[in-house]
């Protein structure tokens, strides 16, 4: 008689969750360390945003860098499972849509920039909320334990 294979609908091994791990492990203390700097440094803010627009190779470069990392994270990551997945997507598609901003329309940018640097606590808050999330994601990627590890120490 022929065996019949059943898949299970939930298998033991859930191939994107390595992935999304190693990649909240560079996003997460990369966009809390990249914030909480911003936050430290908002006395400043107005000079460097107006330094970094000053130099229209620099605001080019860093968008096309940008939109290369946006559409690695896109190419390599669309998971939408879990929290710390959907977090990753998301930033992945932001940043290059950033980057591509940045290339084609940087005066864009400089203004969106310059009216939320009017707006202080609203930039601060945001940061903030960024911080955290890089908080979070360092806390998946590097702390918390994968699925089905519980398991596994117990057998």
């Amino acid at each position: 008689m022929a065996e019949i294979i059943r898949m299970s609908p939930t298998p033991e091994i859930r191939p994107n969750e390595p992935r999304t791990r190693a990649f909240a492990r560079v996003i997460g203390p990369f966009l809390f360390l990249t914030t909480a700097a911003a936050l430290y440094r908002m006395p400043q803010m107005d000079q460097i945003f107006a330094d970094f627009f000053a130099n229209s190779s620099l605001a080019w470069v860093t968008g096309a860098f940008l939109l290369l990392a946006g559409m690695i994270v896109i190419a390599l990551h669309q998971h939408w499972r879990s929290p710390a997945a959907i977090l990753i997507s998301l930033l992945g598609w932001l940043v290059a849509l950033r980057g591509a901003v940045l290339m084609l329309v940087p005066d864009f940018l400089l203004g969106v920039g310059e009216a939320a640097m009017r707006q202080t606590l609203a930039v601060q808050i945001s940061f903030a909320v960024f911080a955290l999330i890089g908080l979070y994601l360092s806390y998946v990627g590097w702390i918390a334990r994968p699925r089905g590890s519980r398991d596994a120490d117990r057998g």
